[in-house]
């Protein structure tokens, strides 16, 4: 078993978890996985027909392959299979799992949703076993920006609204997405050897965090 203070000199893998459709290669996922040696993409398979607990199953099983300290980086449906992991997994807080940066999480719970992110409803309403920043934009076709912060509220996550940006992915034209990555060095650096071990100490933290962050102009709540 690893020690705490092993934990605290053990770099993090970053793992991204892309949502129906996948993520091209314009997308912000797709770049930070060539341009970070620590980011992986995790191959859940059935992009287009996505099965929840297929999902779910792979997730665990990246997670569990990656044998150190994990950051997830998830997008749209990717951030429900965060979820539904989450209420799953038996983790003690912050490992292995360490951190979350959930962006653009899909709504699977409206009337009109998708019927592929209609299976993965409802959304799991279960605090999060680590310390995760939630960031929705305020013109999201696949949800409103009150339904982000609700699901944020719930998983005891720090919110971001990101402005009107759409779904924050490659159609946004937002690229390499720079804020976004102040945003996951704030995720890793909180994850650290100083990580707060309550998911309420968490959200403190990275508010204060991402408030520091003023170069970033969407970072504040």
């Amino acid at each position: 078993m690893t020690s705490l203070s092993e934990r605290d000199t053990i770099d993090p893998v970053v793992l991204t978890i892309p949502g129906l459709g996948g993520s091209g290669p314009s997308h912000w996922q797709s770049l930070w996985e060539e341009a970070r040696p620590d980011t992986h993409r995790v191959e859940l398979g059935m992009w287009n027909t996505p099965h929840r607990n297929s999902w779910i199953t792979k997730l665990d099983q990246a997670i569990r392959a990656a044998r150190a300290p994990v950051v997830l980086a998830a997008h749209s449906l990717g951030c429900l299979a965060v979820a539904w992991w989450a209420e799953l997994s038996p983790q003690p807080y912050g490992w292995p799992v360490a951190g979350a940066l959930l962006v653009a999480p899909a709504d699977v719970d409206r009337a009109d949703a998708h019927p592929d992110l209609a299976a993965f409803a409802p959304s799991p309403r279960k605090l999060l076993p680590f310390p995760s920043i939630v960031v929705a934009s305020s013109d999201d076709p696949w949800i409103e920006l009150a339904s982000a912060r609700n699901l944020a509220d719930a998983w005891g996550s720090h919110f971001v609204d990101a402005g009107a940006q759409g779904h924050l992915n490659a159609a946004s034209g937002i690229g390499w997405w720079a804020e976004g990555q102040a945003l996951l060095d704030r995720v890793i650096a909180v994850s650290g050897g100083r990580a707060p071990r309550s998911a309420g100490d968490a959200r403190a933290v990275l508010a204060v965090s991402a408030t520091d962050a003023a170069q970033a102009h969407y970072l504040k709540q």
